[in-house]
Parts: structure tokens; sequence; C-alpha cells
């Protein structure tokens, strides 16, 4: 070929161009992103809505339903799915892959706007969205713990200091504190002392509210000077609203303190996050999709020094996992195989061309392949991770060949006693077309992972290409700079002179493999039939050990953690949660390959109900476990030894780099149920539970339905309510004052802001017969018992309603 002579007669152009592609690749390199597996986005957006104090149910049949059906007018959208508890809907949309998320999330704001008119008009805030990747996980866990700080102080260190400096880190996407129990102030009020002063729970908050609204007051202007009005605001404590008088009764003032009581509390207190059994905050980082997880993990544990600086001496900051240790670990086994594969071909190399010199070609072309490979693989935004090494290294069998067919062809024409320079030229452009249509007929054989659709695809995607740039750019140095080096660095060939001792030692090996290869090639030649015989059980064996091998998408994969998934009596409240969740937790930190544990008991995302839990579990590296044991041994070990512990179940899952889906679940796998009547959609699904669980070969089999909740039904009665002139959202108002957890005002401070929560005494609404305590005041001033409109049933209900496809939905997990 005319490029191969013209490199040959070109030797200054031809090193240049190789030095080119050698920088290119040298910088490409230092771009390439450190990853465990290929980025894989699946365009996805959550909606959440709060209606405090709503059921499940009216969250969705009220809030979520609407919603979806707005939604499913959305080109690109191939999955709805919605999880609804006790004031919360989140609604979780998938698009395909080929769709723009930004595009996506402009039609998802046009579609809240238009649902907007049907969704209930007393709704705190509208539906808020945002985009997510749920294949991204945190890539570093930070826990503050104190035995003696509290938990707000510990929070207020973490929102306010550490949170805003990692956020500025560059390639930091978001930054959560997990278990965070923000500063508030609580109001507990007295049923009974309100009623027997006649004041109604909706004054108190009324009077709280005026005492710390926010409001201009203008200024005064003169002609020579300007005064600006200003009141002093609300203070963040209890004993600035202990005094605060809600009415006036007998002449008396009656105070805030008198009918409630008023603690210095936090928002959420059925929220709590223990490591190793000691109180904490678990502060997690997530990475850009496009950033370096090595060097944001870099990046944070610089800053480390300095928050330890500015710690309080009771607060102890230590970090809870590194996903890039596990990255670095795995990386770095495959850059040594890639090494020691490189080696071994070089040397294989070596045993057949049996000299320095036309080894050191074909050598020369095979890290110029892989080191210009990466260029490309920078070029197509790819990232340095298991599978594109994976690439690389099945691709150094190939990039040398096409330099061996010219490295052997340009040989032959020396031996026979030609120049090397002219053996060179007419060498490479008889073999030019053939090293050609080998190189393409390489890439044929990708061309398909090339175009494959689906999550499959987008990971194979970049499998196929890495190894793809590899073969051409040995396809083209093997056109260019092997028949140059041919040219000046082979000899002319002296038959006379006697083989060297490596030749000849080769050369033995060959004689002796070709005489073992003669005798049992004789040999099978005599009996025809039984090779034939041979050669149908080996088909049949394969397909018979095809059908029994286990299959999957990728096997499971050692990271070093385990999330135990827990779950409770659905009725279950905080308190014995969180007990139970502590044995659970307790006996994890028995088995010998656990470092340390990090429980959480909170709602959540991953744990919707509050009888949910979930328990971050931190492995030894596999080298220092006994026995060198698996992640999937210590899990089966874990398994064994929470499942007799009483009033609670417990699931350990392996965490993975990989994850498919949006829905998060206890187990591996997954298999949803819908149907349009929800009755029988449960009672199926019960069914059903129950007969996996007996069928062999499964485990850790659960669902999300989630039955058994006590539900107290209010059945009011209008005709009551029109004679005491009371309306509905009086009595909603006044029950969610009563029973939910109000926050009715905020405290505004320069460095932050707080709420005032108002509730009523728990200690005190222990019966259900407590209804009977409640007042509503009626237009006219008169207060009415709230027993005298309504009457209460007791009855079981749901702690959480999912949906999928418009419809309600069961989801059963399950693990083989």
């Amino acid at each position: 070929m005319r490029i191969s002579e013209l490199c040959i007669r070109r030797p200054v152009m031809t090193t240049l161009v190789m030095a080119s592609l050698l920088l290119a690749g040298f910088f490409g390199y230092r771009q390439l992103p450190i990853a465990a597996i290929p980025r894989i986005e699946v365009p996805t957006i959550t909606v959440t809505t709060q209606y405090p104090g709503a059921s499940a149910d009216t969250m969705a049949v009220s809030v979520a339903a609407p919603l979806e059906r707005q939604f499913a007018t959305i080109a690109g959208v191939t999955s709805i799915t919605s999880l609804n508890t006790e004031g919360n809907s989140l609604v979780t949309l998938e698009f395909d892959l080929g769709r723009d998320i930004d595009a996506a999330a402009l039609d998802v704001q046009s579609a809240i706007s238009v649902a907007a008119a049907r969704l209930p008009e007393d709704l705190p805030t509208p539906p808020a969205y945002r985009k997510v990747n749920p294949a991204d996980t945190p890539v570093m866990f930070l826990a503050l713990t104190s035995e003696t700080a509290t938990s707000q102080d510990i929070t207020e260190f973490a929102d306010k200091v550490m949170s805003p400096r990692l956020s500025m880190l560059p390639g930091v996407a978001q930054v959560n504190v997990n278990g965070a129990q923000k500063r508030a102030v609580r109001i507990r009020y007295d049923l009974d002392a309100l009623a027997t002063r006649g004041i109604s729970v909706d004054e108190i908050r009324q009077a709280v509210a005026a005492l710390s609204s926010v409001s201009p007051l203008g200024s005064i202007r003169t002609q020579s000077q300007i005064y600006i009005l200003e009141t002093k605001g609300a203070e963040p404590t209890a004993e600035y609203f202990k005094p605060v008088v809600i009415a006036w009764r007998n002449g008396a003032p009656v105070r805030l303190q008198d009918v409630a009581r008023v603690e210095d509390s936090v928002e959420n207190e059925e929220a709590r996050a223990e490591f190793n059994g000691m109180r904490s905050i678990i502060v997690s980082v997530q990475r850009q999709p496009d950033a370096n997880t090595v060097a944001v993990t870099d990046a944070i544990h610089e800053l480390l020094p300095q928050f330890q600086r500015e710690l309080p001496p009771t607060i102890k900051l230590q970090v809870l996992s590194d996903r890039s240790e596990s990255i670095r670990a795995s990386v770095h086994d495959v850059q040594i195989t890639l090494l020691l594969t490189a080696v071994l071909v070089i040397l294989v190399i070596l045993a057949f061309l049996r000299t320095w010199r036309a080894t050191f070609i074909p050598a020369v072309a095979l890290p110029l392949s892989i080191i210009g490979t990466f260029a490309g693989m920078a070029m197509f935004g790819f990232s340095l991770d298991n599978v594109s090494l994976l690439a690389l290294t099945l691709a150094l069998g190939f990039v040398v060949d096409d330099a061996i067919v010219v490295l052997e062809n340009i040989v032959r024409y020396v031996e026979k006693g030609m120049a090397p320079f002219e053996a060179a030229i007419k060498g490479a452009n008889e073999i030019g077309f053939t090293v050609l249509s080998i190189t393409l007929s390489l890439v044929a054989v990708f061309i398909p992972v090339l175009f494959m659709g689906g999550i499959v695809g987008r990971f194979f995607f970049e499998f196929a290409m890495t190894i793809s740039i590899a073969i051409l750019l040995s396809g083209f140095i093997s056109l260019t700079l092997t028949p140059m080096l041919c040219s000046r660095l082979l000899g002319h060939r002296h038959h006379a002179r006697r083989p060297g001792l490596l030749s000849r030692a080769f050369e033995g090996a060959y004689n002796l493999m070709a005489a073992g290869y003669r005798v049992t090639l004789d040999a099978s030649l005599r009996v025809p039939r039984l090779m034939l015989l041979l050669t149908i059980g080996t088909i049949v064996a394969t397909v018979w050990a095809f059908g029994v091998v286990k299959k999957g998408f990728l096997p499971t994969e050692d990271t070093n953690i385990i999330i135990v998934r827990t779950e409770a009596a659905p009725d279950i409240a905080f308190q014995a949660m969180l007990e139970r969740q502590r044995k659970v937790a307790d006996r994890i930190r028995q088995d010998p390959d656990v470092l340390y544990v990090n429980s959480n008991v909170v709602q959540s995302f991953f744990n919707p109900t509050l009888n949910r839990g979930s328990i971050f579990v931190q492995l030894k590296p596999r080298p220092e476990r006994a026995g060198r044991a698996t992640i999937s041994q210590v899990q089966t070990r874990l398994r064994r030894s929470l499942a007799d512990i009483p009033g609670i179940r417990a699931f350990p899952v392996p965490l993975q780099n990989l994850r498919i889906g949006s829905r998060s679940g206890a187990a591996l796998y997954q298999y949803t149920l819908t149907s349009v009547n929800q009755a029988e959609l449960y009672d199926f699904a019960q069914r059903l539970v129950e007969r996996v669980k007996q069928a062999p070969g499964f485990t850790d089999v659960t669902t999300d339905l989630t039955l058994g909740a006590r539900q107290l039904s209010l059945s009011v009665d209008r005709d009551a309510l029109a004679r005491y002139g009371l309306t509905m959202d009086t009595v909603r108002s006044t029950l969610y004052s009563a029973f939910g957890t109000r926050k009715i005002a905020t405290v505004y401070t320069p460095s932050n802001d707080y709420a005032v929560i108002l509730e009523a005494d728990k200690a005190r609404i222990l019966d259900p017969g407590v209804l009977s305590k409640v007042y509503v005041r009626s237009a006219s001033g008169q207060l009415v018992r709230l027993d005298a409109v309504a009457s209460v049933t007791l009855g079981p209900g749901p702690v959480s309603v999912a949906r999928q496809g418009q419809l309600p939905a069961v989801t059963i997990t399950f693990n083989l």
C-alpha cells in the first residue's frame, strides 16, 4: 500500500506521527475519570408531594393518581411508579434512554402545573421534581459521633460547616445529612387544660404564628435622615415562647406554659442513626456523573483535617465508607493483569520469532496501540473502569496480530536474500489489503454490541468501542510504523551462522510438541468412530452445561459493603422499632468479618415507613476475612445469624456498583403485581408470597405490602356541622393540630431558620377515646366537642400504598 511505502521512505514523519499518537494517549489518560463500571445514566425524575396528616390511601387517590394521569401524556415515559405513605407521595418517572433529561424535566414541570387544578387545594407546597440517576450511589460516608454532645449540636456542625464546603468541591453533585436532628421548638399542649379554660387548639396556633411573623414595617423619612423601623424577632428557644399570652379568662392572662409543655427539641423526633451503638449523624457525598471518583474522594480527604481542627472536642469525625478504595483495588488488579498479559504476549512472540530485533517491532506496536486508545476513550467520554480495562486486556491479543503478519511477510523476503529496505516495501505492499481486511473483520464482530439497545447495550458500548479503537489503531500502526522499523532494524540473514542458544532451545521444544501431536493425530485417525462419538458427546455436554449453569447479568461484586434491610410489624411504634433494630445491629457486630455498622431508623426514600430500617455494614477486606470468605458467604452467614431475632426480619444484600431500576428492595430480584381491584390485589399478593416462601430455591422473600396498621375512620355528621356552624376545613385543621406534627411558625436567625411545632401531649393521647376531649370553635365562638359531630370506628389499613402504571401494585422481592 502507498501509505506503507511513504512511511518507509519518510522515517522522521512516521516517528513524529507516532510520537503525536503517544502524547495524545498520555493526555487522554490523565483526563479519564476512574470508576468501577461505565457511566450509565437512566433519565429518571422523582416528584415529591407533602400533604401532612393525610393517610396513605388519601395520598394515593388524591395526589398520586392525578399526577400519574398527567405524566402519562409525556412522550418517552417508560415507567411510572409511586409510593404513598402518611403525608408523603413519591412519584418516579423513568424515560427512554435516548430522552434528554433536561427536556423531560420541562415536560414534567408543565404536567405538574396542569395537574395542580386537580390536586387538593390545601396542599402546603406544590409538588417538587428532581432529576436523579438510580445507578449513582454516594462515593463517601462520613460519621459524626459523640458521647456527650447533643444531636442538635452535631447536626449544626454538619449542616453549617461540612455541607457547604463539601458541596463546593469539584465533582461533588450533592451532600446529604442523614439522621439530621435540626433544632426546633416543640409545643405539646394538654387537651384537658384547654377544655377546662375553654380554649381551642386553633387559638394556640394563631397566637404563636402571630408572635413569630416577620413583616415589613417601613421607614420614617425626614429631610435629613432615614429611620428604618424594625421589631425584635422571635427567638428559637422554649423560654421565649413559654410566657406567650394565648387568651384571657376571668380577667387573667392564660399563658402558653399554663396549657402546654414547651421544649427545646428537634424537627423529627422519629429519626435516629447509630454508629456501632453510638448516636451519630451521617454525611453522604454523591459525585457528578462525569466526575472522577478517586479525585473526588481525595479532595474530601484533604478537607478532613480542617474539619477535625474546627470540631468541638466532644465530637469525633471518621470515614464510614470510601467507595474509591474498592475501585482502586479492582482497577489496580485489572491494571496488573493488563501488564502481565502484555509481558506474556511479548514472550510468546519472542518464542516464535527467536530474535530480539524481530520481537522488538511488535513489542513497540503493542503499547503504542493501547496508549493511543486512551485518546479515543477520552474523546468519547469513557472512564477508566473494569469494563474498559477488560477490553484493553482482551485487545492485547488482537493488536499484535497485524504487526506479526506484516513482520512475517517482510522477514520472508529478507530470508530470500532481499535487502531489508526493499523487503519492507514489497512485503508491506503485498500484505496491506490483507491486514486491512483482518482489522475490519475483527471490528465487525463488535458491531452488534455497539448497536445493542437498553441498559445492557449502554453497559457494553464502552467495551465494544474501546476494543474497536485499539484494533483500528493496531491496523494503522502495522501499516505505518511496523514496515518502517523492519526496514531499519532487520539485518541480512546469514544461513551459515550457527543458531544461538535461545533459538536452539525453542526449536527443540517445537520439535517435541510436533512429535507429540503426530502421535495423538495418528491415534485419532485409527479410531474415527470413537472420535465422532467424542465430538457428539462434547456437543451434548456443552448444551447440558449451558442449561444448568447459573445465569445473570453480572456476578456479585465484592465491594466490602452489605446493606441489611429490616422489617417489623406495620403498626410498630418508633421506640419499639429502634429497640429491635439495635438487637439486629448488635448481632451483626458479633460477626468476625464486620468492621463496623451504622444503623438507621428514619422515614426516608430507602425506608418509606417507620416499620422498615436499614443497617450499613462495612466488612473487612477479603484477605483479612476468616478463610478469605466472599461477600456472598458473609451474606449467607448473616442471614442465618439474624433469622431468630423475634419481632423483626432482616435481609442482607451486598451493595453493588450497578443498580438497575428506581425501586429499591430488600433483595436482588423483584416481581410486581398490578390490578384495578385493590382489595383483590392485596389478597392474591399475600397468598402468592406464602406460596413463594414455601417453594424451594427462594429466600429473603418479602413485599412492600404493609397491611395491618390500626386506622381510625371518622364519620362526620354533615347536619350536625351545619347546626353548630362548623366546616370540614375547621375540623380537619383542628385534628391535624391535635394529632399531627404541625409546623405553625418559622423563626429566622442570621445563620439558619428553625421551626415551631404544635402537637398534643403524646403521654395523654394513648387512648383513641381521646377524640372526645378535642374541641372545635364554631363561627359563633361556641366550643363544640368533636364527638358531637363525628363518630369513630377502628379498622385495619395500609401503612403505604404503591402504584405502577396508574394502578395499585404490590412488589415481591426475593433472592435465589
